[in-house]
């Protein structure tokens, strides 16, 4: 089969709704969050249902033509922009909450559903999805798993990975694996599931999954913390979780270039005075009446101490969005630097310290206009760090990468704490993971995807099929 007769049949077999010619492609089909601009699709495929996909995906199989899957395209890291020659596989239209069990606290749903809209559903049943994050309007389940999402919340409730009971992914040639099971314990052999959560999409395509929810918490406080050092700042990490335990739901450190920012961003008066190194966020959350309390406990305890030098405690549910604004903005803040390079890693929390400074030494060597704003999910290591690039000086974005992803390296990190690879970062992929471990990933695409179709040169350098 060639290419001119799969397209075709893909169109024959999806139909008007679900088959886009690609001269007709839309320009949300094109353009990346950052506003990278693919090449024009052989067309846009929308599929309905797992057994559409599967279908798309033998036909493309059996004519060789390479796929790009998106999900809600909030991704940073170039995945979702279309090639030359490729056919995208948008799962926008598979978009069901099919299930919700309040006794076993799961939810089947298609990996289509937007992030918030299943959040919504699950309020109503006085249940919560844990998994939370900025782009929550558009992300997608799917992408979401593809990208194993972490966000808000790790600190108390994992990654995305933690989080799926069960999934349903299709491969390369169209088959399809129903792993749908709502079991919390499996052990029958290797779990395969594992093989698709944040391999973003080069072994199979994620269609539906069982995600497990907790209850809707009764009781949610959060509060901003000033302090002067980052000893400061893990004295106060450790207290919050020996004091808060389960109720401890998050824990965000904004060093003063980002809040300062933050602050004029947002527009309104600031809940404590800039100026001070480091300000963190925490949020806890109880089942009941309590976990305000707790926190207040907490506070009271680390000023005493001389942990923190001010703080300020929301009294409402509006006072807790007024505060989470500041780090929800990271977006706006990082923008403010542009044009900008911006970075997800993750180091162990020890090293933090010590790497921010290297950090903002290293990119001002390249050029003194370079300024830098740094925040993260400090709980779970998680750093983001954003870079002026001087405008006038193009060359200075490989530099300021190669410095940066260098220096992640020689700490021990990662180069992804929770964006994921795709071809903005897969030349740095060695300062992660070992030439063993990246022989090994290529023998899972090479078994699971032989023709490397599907999302070819993302994350993984594509070699010719063997």
């Amino acid at each position: 089969m060639d290419t001119a007769q799969a397209l075709r049949a893909l169109q024959e077999r999806l139909g008007p709704r679900g088959y886009l010619p690609g001269q007709e492609t839309d320009e949300r089909y094109l353009v990346d969050i950052k506003g990278t601009r693919g090449a024009m699709p052989l067309a846009v495929l929308r599929p309905a249902s797992t057994q559409e996909v599967s279908g798309a995906l033998a036909l493309c199989h059996a004519a060789g033509i390479p796929v790009v899957t998106q999900g809600g395209r909030t991704g940073l890291v170039q995945s979702h922009v279309p090639c030359e020659g490729e056919i995208v596989l948008s799962l926008e239209r598979m978009n069901a909450i099919e299930n919700i069990d309040s006794d076993a606290a799961m939810a089947t749903v298609q990996s289509g559903v937007v992030l918030q809209a299943l959040q919504e559903r699950l309020d109503a049943e006085g249940l919560m999805f844990p998994l939370d994050l900025g782009a929550r309007g558009s992300c997608t389940v799917g992408g979401n798993i593809s990208t194993n999402a972490g966000g808000n919340r790790v600190i108390r409730y994992g990654m995305t990975r933690d989080l799926v009971v069960g999934l349903e992914a299709v491969l390369a040639d169209g088959t399809v694996l129903d792993g749908l099971k709502p079991l919390v314990k499996n052990n029958t052999g290797v779990d395969l599931k594992q093989l698709f959560i944040g391999s973003e999409g080069i072994l199979g395509v994620v269609t539906r999954a069982v995600l497990r929810l907790v209850p809707k918490p009764g009781e949610r406080t959060v509060a901003l913390c000033a302090l002067g050092s980052f000893g400061q700042v893990r004295g106060l990490l450790r207290q919050a979780r020996q004091r808060l335990g389960g109720e401890l739901t998050a824990f965000e450190v904004m060093w003063d270039s980002y809040f300062s920012r933050a602050v004029r961003i947002a527009g309104k008066a600031a809940p404590l005075p800039a100026g001070q190194p480091y300000y963190a966020l925490i949020e806890a959350s109880s089942a009941g009446a309590g976990g305000a309390a707790s926190l207040e406990d907490l506070l009271q305890q680390v000023l005493e101490d001389g942990t923190v030098s001010d703080a300020v405690i929301a009294k409402s549910g509006a006072e807790n969005e007024a505060l989470w604004k500041l780090r929800d903005i990271s977006v706006e803040v990082t923008r403010s630097l542009m044009p900008a390079v911006p970075f997800d890693v993750s180091l162990p929390i020890p090293a933090m310290e010590a790497f921010v400074p290297a950090f903002e030494a290293a990119v001002r060597t390249i050029d003194p206009r370079c300024d830098t704003v740094v925040y993260g999910h400090l709980g779970d290591g998680n750093l983001h760090l954003g870079v002026h690039q001087p405008p006038d000086r193009p060359e200075t974005f490989q530099a300021i990468q190669e410095a940066v992803y260098g220096l992640v390296g020689e700490y021990g990190g990662s180069i992804s704490a929770e964006h994921g690879i795709g071809v903005s970062k897969r030349e740095f992929l060695p300062h992660s993971r070992s030439r063993e471990e990246i022989a090994a990933m290529h023998a899972l695409k090479n078994a699971l995807d032989p023709k490397h179709l599907l999302n070819r040169g993302r994350v993984l350098e594509h070699r010719a099929a063997p």
